[in-house]
């Protein structure tokens, strides 16, 4: 059972997701509210990073995949972004050692050609120290987004099929999901959105086709024990019937 609940309920470890994904929205507009820059927001939503982290590992929680930068991100001030890239290298260089040691592997996805050398290294440390731990798995998508993801599967395969390595009638949605970031973790059970809006923002499209969906209003920064402890129960409350009745997946109990 999962302990300390906002409630009288408890989750049965079999209800779990096993593999969870987050868009950490919010950093924003929780600065904004209290007259602060938006850069003091995505500072102080580092340290929800590191609550929700520590929840997932305690709880049993497999994989854990965090929205932390998508590719329409640039676009944003340069002077955010940059603080953005700060923190990323800031975080990696204070943290990854504790992450280490708590068994957590550590896995990014997406372009990350276009991060400064720097970063670049940054991450490819963080990858090679924690390759081997059996805990949680935490994606970071960073300069990531779904279509970028789909299109350079299909990029890997039109290279196949030009080296005559492969035929056009072989390709199913089975040969693209092998070149899909995180083909080798068990596809997202749940999504969360935080900060009130209600979209997937082009974040893991492949891969949410039969994910459960939870928004909540509460801003990143305010997301704490108990309101993802609320997102679970919500998940753990579900029917998942993947296209099935409720009548069929009765009997197959």
């Amino acid at each position: 059972m999962i302990n300390k609940l906002p409630s009288n309920k408890s989750i049965e470890l079999s209800d779990l997701p096993k593999h969870v994904a987050i868009i950490m929205d919010g950093n924003g507009r929780w600065a904004k509210k209290r007259f602060l820059p938006r850069v003091a927001g995505h500072k102080v939503g580092v340290g929800t990073v590191k609550t929700i982290v520590e929840i997932s590992a305690e709880l049993g929680v497999k994989a854990l995949t965090l929205f932390a930068f998508s590719s329409e991100n640039w676009q944003r001030p340069k002077k955010e972004v940059n603080t953005l890239m700060d923190l990323f290298v800031s975080s990696l260089k204070k943290e990854v050692k504790q992450l280490h040691k708590n068994g957590i592997k550590l896995q990014f996805i997406g372009d990350r050609s276009e991060f400064n050398p720097k970063l670049q290294a940054r991450i490819a440390e963080s990858e090679e120290l924690t390759k081997d731990n059996e805990g949680l798995k935490l994606v970071i998508a960073a300069n990531y987004g779904g279509k970028w993801d789909i299109s350079q599967a299909v990029r890997k395969l039109a290279e196949q099929i030009q080296r005559g390595e492969i035929e056009p009638d072989a390709i199913t949605s089975d040969t693209i999901q092998k070149y899909i970031c995180l083909n080798d973790l068990p596809e997202p059970d749940f999504f969360i959105r935080t900060s009130g809006e209600h979209r997937i923002s082009n974040f893991m499209i492949w891969q949410l086709a039969y994910t459960e969906l939870y928004f909540t209003d509460t801003l990143w920064p305010d997301f704490d024990r108990a309101a993802y402890i609320e997102a679970l129960q919500s998940f753990a409350d579900r029917e998942r019937r993947f296209g099935q009745t409720g009548e069929q997946l009765m009997k197959a109990q």
